[in-house]
């Protein structure tokens, strides 16, 4: 298919290949001025400018997915909708972390959806283009038949069948979330027990600072009036 028409430049593209290629254009213009704004900047002067850029890397790759030229259907597309939920988690999620630089939630949240969104695309790999892992009772049909084969859309030959693989897609759904909030909490709670709450009050603070001391404390006293 000829996408772009210029009088001398003949160029054949697939469009589907061609908007997946646009998702990833945007992630270089990202990770190419993030690393130009470290060497050449201070990188606290231009962190707005960053913000607004890895934002604006969500936000192409929801329009791209929601505007697929390729039309998602069943399976696949119960599949790119919950990836379109992990997307938009993603924009809410760099918008915040934009606008409150030093909120912890915000960009905890931004880096577990970004996690997500890799194993999610690891997992629709899997079960949507490799047959041994395709739901019982669908198929996956290759939708050319030349030497470029690829592997095509999932049907499932019933009614039944399509509502058992769209609730163990919903199932894997929760499950990838919870082994990844499992993680961030086990993570969270290993730093936390080196971290002196800042909320506390100052004498409170000293006083946990010093309870190691207490015990040398005592055994000089001991020594000196035996």
């Amino acid at each position: 298919m000829q996408v772009l028409d210029f009088p001398f430049l003949q160029l054949s593209f697939k469009l589907h290949n061609l908007e997946h290629a646009t998702m990833f254009l945007h992630l270089v213009v990202f990770a190419g001025f993030t690393l130009c704004a470290e060497l050449i900047h201070p990188f606290q002067t231009l962190s707005g400018v960053v913000g607004m850029l890895v934002a604006s890397v969500f936000c192409q790759e929801l329009f791209l997915l929601h505007f697929h030229s390729a039309d998602h259907v069943g399976l696949e597309g119960h599949y790119h909708w919950l990836l379109q939920l992990i997307v938009f988690v993603s924009v809410m999620a760099a918008l915040a972390a934009t606008c409150c630089q030093t909120s912890l939630p915000a960009a905890l949240v931004l880096s577990i959806s970004v996690v997500f969104q890799g194993c999610w695309f690891m997992n629709m790999g899997f079960f949507l283009w490799v047959p041994r892992f395709v739901p019982k009772g669908c198929v996956v049909h290759y939708v050319e038949g030349t030497n470029d084969t690829m592997l095509g859309a999932v049907t499932c030959q019933s009614s039944e069948a399509d509502f058992r693989a769209r609730a163990l897609a919903n199932l894997q759904f929760s499950w990838i979330l919870s082994g990844i909030l499992i993680f961030t909490g086990c993570t969270c709670l290993k730093f936390a027990v080196k971290c002196i709450p800042r909320d506390l009050p100052i004498e409170y603070e000293q006083l946990h600072s010093r309870g190691a001391d207490v015990p040398i404390v005592i055994n000089d006293f001991k020594d000196a009036h035996p």
